[in-house]
Protein backbone atom coordinates (compact mmCIF):
# COMPACT_ATOMS: atom_id res chain seq x y z
CA UNK A 1 0.00 0.00 0.00
CA UNK A 2 3.09 2.47 0.56
CA UNK A 3 4.75 1.34 -3.07
CA UNK A 4 4.41 4.77 -5.00
CA UNK A 5 3.61 3.13 -8.07
CA UNK A 6 0.98 1.15 -6.51
CA UNK A 7 -0.80 4.27 -4.94
CA UNK A 8 -0.77 5.95 -7.87
CA UNK A 9 -1.94 3.28 -10.80
CA UNK A 10 -4.60 2.65 -8.32
CA UNK A 11 -5.62 6.24 -7.17
CA UNK A 12 -6.01 7.13 -11.13
CA UNK A 13 -7.77 3.58 -11.58
CA UNK A 14 -10.55 4.39 -9.24
CA UNK A 15 -10.86 8.24 -10.18
CA UNK A 16 -11.92 7.08 -13.72
CA UNK A 17 -14.08 4.57 -12.89
CA UNK A 18 -15.66 7.50 -10.22
CA UNK A 19 -15.78 10.26 -12.98
CA UNK A 20 -17.80 7.30 -15.48
CA UNK A 21 -19.88 6.07 -12.71
CA UNK A 22 -21.31 10.33 -12.89
CA UNK A 23 -21.82 9.77 -16.32
CA UNK A 24 -18.96 11.34 -17.44
CA UNK A 25 -15.89 10.04 -19.45
CA UNK A 26 -18.16 7.33 -21.75
CA UNK A 27 -17.60 3.74 -21.22
CA UNK A 28 -13.90 4.76 -20.06
CA UNK A 29 -14.03 3.35 -16.60
CA UNK A 30 -13.98 -0.29 -17.67
CA UNK A 31 -9.96 0.72 -17.51
CA UNK A 32 -10.05 0.24 -13.96
CA UNK A 33 -9.51 -3.20 -13.40
CA UNK A 34 -7.10 -3.47 -16.60
CA UNK A 35 -5.14 -0.59 -15.04
CA UNK A 36 -5.06 -2.04 -11.89
CA UNK A 37 -3.65 -5.33 -13.38
CA UNK A 38 -0.36 -3.35 -13.64
CA UNK A 39 0.28 -3.58 -9.93
CA UNK A 40 -2.32 -6.86 -8.56
CA UNK A 41 -3.47 -10.10 -9.63
CA UNK A 42 -6.46 -9.35 -12.11
CA UNK A 43 -8.81 -11.53 -10.17
CA UNK A 44 -7.41 -9.73 -6.56
CA UNK A 45 -8.10 -6.37 -8.36
CA UNK A 46 -11.39 -7.52 -9.53
CA UNK A 47 -12.44 -8.44 -5.88
CA UNK A 48 -10.97 -5.44 -4.30
CA UNK A 49 -12.83 -3.37 -6.82
CA UNK A 50 -16.49 -4.20 -6.02
CA UNK A 51 -17.09 -2.59 -2.97
CA UNK A 52 -15.20 0.31 -4.04
CA UNK A 53 -17.71 0.17 -7.02
CA UNK A 54 -20.53 -0.53 -4.30
CA UNK A 55 -19.69 3.01 -2.70
CA UNK A 56 -19.62 5.03 -5.87
CA UNK A 57 -22.81 3.91 -6.86
CA UNK A 58 -24.56 4.54 -3.41
CA UNK A 59 -23.64 8.00 -4.10
CA UNK A 60 -24.77 8.31 -7.71
CA UNK A 61 -28.09 6.54 -7.14
CA UNK A 62 -28.53 8.88 -4.83
CA UNK A 63 -27.67 11.99 -6.54
CA UNK A 64 -29.68 10.15 -10.13
CA UNK A 65 -32.41 8.91 -7.61
CA UNK A 66 -34.94 10.88 -9.67
CA UNK A 67 -33.58 10.79 -13.36
CA UNK A 68 -33.48 7.03 -14.69
CA UNK A 69 -35.50 5.27 -17.05
CA UNK A 70 -36.95 2.37 -15.54
CA UNK A 71 -38.38 0.55 -18.13
CA UNK A 72 -34.81 0.28 -20.13
CA UNK A 73 -33.69 -1.51 -16.81
CA UNK A 74 -36.74 -4.00 -17.02
CA UNK A 75 -35.69 -4.66 -20.13
CA UNK A 76 -31.82 -5.20 -19.60
CA UNK A 77 -32.11 -6.49 -16.20
CA UNK A 78 -33.17 -10.93 -16.43
CA UNK A 79 -30.26 -10.90 -18.90
CA UNK A 80 -27.94 -9.35 -16.52
CA UNK A 81 -29.16 -12.11 -14.02
CA UNK A 82 -28.10 -14.56 -16.61
CA UNK A 83 -25.34 -13.15 -18.13
CA UNK A 84 -24.25 -13.14 -14.03
CA UNK A 85 -24.47 -16.59 -12.93
CA UNK A 86 -23.15 -17.43 -15.99
CA UNK A 87 -19.87 -15.37 -15.38
CA UNK A 88 -20.07 -17.43 -11.61
CA UNK A 89 -20.07 -20.87 -13.24
CA UNK A 90 -17.47 -20.05 -15.47
CA UNK A 91 -15.31 -17.51 -13.34
CA UNK A 92 -12.17 -20.25 -13.52
CA UNK A 93 -12.95 -21.42 -16.99
CA UNK A 94 -12.49 -18.03 -18.48
CA UNK A 95 -9.61 -15.98 -18.72
CA UNK A 96 -9.22 -12.28 -18.46
CA UNK A 97 -7.73 -11.92 -21.36
CA UNK A 98 -10.36 -13.65 -23.66
CA UNK A 99 -13.25 -11.23 -21.35
CA UNK A 100 -11.15 -8.34 -22.47
CA UNK A 101 -10.59 -9.17 -25.95
CA UNK A 102 -14.73 -10.10 -26.93
CA UNK A 103 -15.85 -6.23 -25.21
CA UNK A 104 -13.34 -5.07 -27.08
CA UNK A 105 -14.70 -6.56 -30.57
CA UNK A 106 -18.12 -5.98 -29.62
CA UNK A 107 -17.40 -2.39 -28.46
CA UNK A 108 -16.01 -1.59 -32.19
CA UNK A 109 -18.73 -3.28 -33.83
CA UNK A 110 -20.82 -0.91 -31.83
CA UNK A 111 -19.18 2.59 -32.56
CA UNK A 112 -19.00 1.38 -36.46
CA UNK A 113 -22.77 0.62 -36.11
CA UNK A 114 -23.48 3.81 -34.62
CA UNK A 115 -21.90 5.80 -37.70
CA UNK A 116 -23.97 3.66 -39.91
CA UNK A 117 -26.91 5.24 -42.01
CA UNK A 118 -28.84 2.30 -40.48
CA UNK A 119 -28.24 3.99 -36.61
CA UNK A 120 -30.21 6.79 -38.03
CA UNK A 121 -32.66 4.78 -39.16
CA UNK A 122 -33.65 3.04 -35.82
CA UNK A 123 -32.91 5.99 -33.38
CA UNK A 124 -36.31 6.76 -31.61
CA UNK A 125 -37.89 3.82 -32.36
CA UNK A 126 -39.04 1.53 -29.21
CA UNK A 127 -36.32 -0.02 -27.26
CA UNK A 128 -35.88 -4.03 -28.81
CA UNK A 129 -36.85 -6.12 -25.65
CA UNK A 130 -34.99 -9.65 -27.00
CA UNK A 131 -31.80 -7.05 -28.15
CA UNK A 132 -32.19 -5.49 -24.03
CA UNK A 133 -32.44 -8.97 -22.83
CA UNK A 134 -29.17 -9.84 -25.10
CA UNK A 135 -26.94 -7.14 -24.41
CA UNK A 136 -27.52 -7.10 -20.55
CA UNK A 137 -26.57 -10.55 -20.53
CA UNK A 138 -23.55 -9.43 -22.13
CA UNK A 139 -23.67 -6.33 -19.78
CA UNK A 140 -23.94 -8.72 -16.54
CA UNK A 141 -21.41 -11.47 -17.89
CA UNK A 142 -18.40 -9.54 -18.80
CA UNK A 143 -19.42 -6.93 -15.21
CA UNK A 144 -19.05 -10.17 -13.32
CA UNK A 145 -15.49 -11.27 -14.73
CA UNK A 146 -13.51 -7.95 -14.54
CA UNK A 147 -15.90 -5.25 -14.22
CA UNK A 148 -15.82 -4.59 -17.76
CA UNK A 149 -19.95 -4.52 -18.46
CA UNK A 150 -20.19 -0.69 -19.61
CA UNK A 151 -19.65 -1.40 -23.57
CA UNK A 152 -22.36 -3.69 -23.29
CA UNK A 153 -25.13 -1.56 -21.59
CA UNK A 154 -23.97 1.60 -24.00
CA UNK A 155 -24.42 -0.57 -27.16
CA UNK A 156 -28.28 -1.24 -26.33
CA UNK A 157 -28.72 2.42 -24.11
CA UNK A 158 -26.39 5.17 -26.35
CA UNK A 159 -29.06 4.31 -29.14
CA UNK A 160 -31.81 6.10 -27.22
CA UNK A 161 -30.43 9.45 -27.14
CA UNK A 162 -31.65 9.87 -23.15
CA UNK A 163 -30.38 13.47 -21.33
CA UNK A 164 -27.00 12.83 -20.34
CA UNK A 165 -28.65 13.42 -16.54
CA UNK A 166 -31.32 10.63 -17.22
CA UNK A 167 -28.70 8.26 -19.27
CA UNK A 168 -26.47 8.90 -16.09
CA UNK A 169 -28.60 8.05 -13.57
CA UNK A 170 -29.84 4.35 -15.57
CA UNK A 171 -26.39 3.28 -15.81
CA UNK A 172 -25.83 4.03 -12.02
CA UNK A 173 -28.98 2.55 -10.81
CA UNK A 174 -28.72 -0.55 -13.69
CA UNK A 175 -25.47 -1.12 -12.13
CA UNK A 176 -25.98 -0.78 -8.73
CA UNK A 177 -28.48 -3.50 -8.66
CA UNK A 178 -25.66 -5.95 -10.76
CA UNK A 179 -23.34 -4.80 -8.82
CA UNK A 180 -24.59 -5.93 -5.19
CA UNK A 181 -25.72 -9.08 -6.35
CA UNK A 182 -22.35 -10.26 -6.94
CA UNK A 183 -21.25 -10.21 -3.53
CA UNK A 184 -22.84 -13.59 -2.61
CA UNK A 185 -20.57 -15.11 -5.51
CA UNK A 186 -17.40 -13.25 -4.97
CA UNK A 187 -17.48 -13.61 -0.87
CA UNK A 188 -17.86 -17.52 -1.79
CA UNK A 189 -15.24 -17.34 -4.61
CA UNK A 190 -12.73 -16.09 -1.83
CA UNK A 191 -12.08 -12.72 -3.66
CA UNK A 192 -13.88 -10.52 -0.40
CA UNK A 193 -10.76 -11.18 2.00
CA UNK A 194 -9.50 -8.96 4.20
CA UNK A 195 -6.44 -7.53 2.20
CA UNK A 196 -8.80 -6.78 -0.62
CA UNK A 197 -11.62 -4.92 1.84
CA UNK A 198 -8.56 -3.18 3.34
CA UNK A 199 -7.41 -1.55 -0.01
CA UNK A 200 -11.05 -0.99 -1.16
CA UNK A 201 -11.61 1.08 2.60
CA UNK A 202 -8.37 3.06 1.67
CA UNK A 203 -9.58 3.49 -2.26
CA UNK A 204 -13.14 4.13 -1.68
CA UNK A 205 -13.07 7.60 -0.94
CA UNK A 206 -10.80 8.47 -4.05
CA UNK A 207 -13.54 6.88 -6.30
CA UNK A 208 -16.45 8.71 -4.08
CA UNK A 209 -14.91 11.99 -5.26
CA UNK A 210 -14.56 11.35 -8.58
CA UNK A 211 -18.20 10.59 -8.47
CA UNK A 212 -18.85 14.02 -7.38
CA UNK A 213 -16.48 15.96 -9.83
CA UNK A 214 -18.27 13.94 -12.73
CA UNK A 215 -21.34 14.61 -11.48
CA UNK A 216 -20.64 18.56 -10.96
CA UNK A 217 -19.51 18.06 -14.27
CA UNK A 218 -22.07 16.27 -16.27
CA UNK A 219 -24.92 18.50 -15.07
CA UNK A 220 -23.10 21.50 -17.47
CA UNK A 221 -22.22 20.07 -20.35
CA UNK A 222 -23.85 20.25 -23.57
CA UNK A 223 -25.90 17.05 -24.53
CA UNK A 224 -24.45 17.28 -28.42
CA UNK A 225 -20.72 17.57 -27.31
CA UNK A 226 -21.43 14.43 -24.22
CA UNK A 227 -22.18 12.47 -26.61
CA UNK A 228 -19.69 13.37 -29.05
CA UNK A 229 -17.22 12.96 -26.43
CA UNK A 230 -18.76 9.31 -24.85
CA UNK A 231 -18.13 7.54 -28.65
CA UNK A 232 -14.38 9.07 -29.28
CA UNK A 233 -14.06 8.01 -25.71
CA UNK A 234 -15.87 4.26 -26.29
CA UNK A 235 -13.77 4.07 -29.46
CA UNK A 236 -10.35 4.57 -28.25
CA UNK A 237 -11.59 1.83 -25.17
CA UNK A 238 -12.53 -0.28 -27.79
CA UNK A 239 -9.08 -0.46 -29.04
CA UNK A 240 -7.06 -0.70 -25.99
CA UNK A 241 -9.24 -3.46 -24.86
CA UNK A 242 -8.54 -5.23 -28.13
CA UNK A 243 -5.10 -4.84 -28.05
CA UNK A 244 -4.73 -6.27 -24.32
CA UNK A 245 -6.76 -8.96 -24.51
CA UNK A 246 -4.80 -10.16 -28.03
CA UNK A 247 -1.90 -9.73 -26.29
CA UNK A 248 -3.07 -11.76 -23.12
CA UNK A 249 -3.65 -14.50 -25.59
CA UNK A 250 -0.80 -14.81 -27.15
CA UNK A 251 1.30 -13.88 -23.83
CA UNK A 252 -0.59 -16.91 -22.67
Amino acid sequence: MIDPVFVTIAVIAVLVVGLSKAGLLGGLGVVGVPLLTLVMAPREAAGMMLPVLLCMDAVAIWMYRKECDWSLIRIMLPGAAIGTLLGWALWAVVSDAVVLLMVGVVTLLFVLDAILPLRKKLEGLPPSKPWGVFWGGVAGFTSFISHTGGPPFQIYTLPRRLPPAVYAGTTAFFFAIVNTAKLVPYYFLGQLNVQNLTLSAALAPIGVLGVFIGIYLVRRIDAKLFYRIAYWLVFLLALKLVWDGASGLMAG
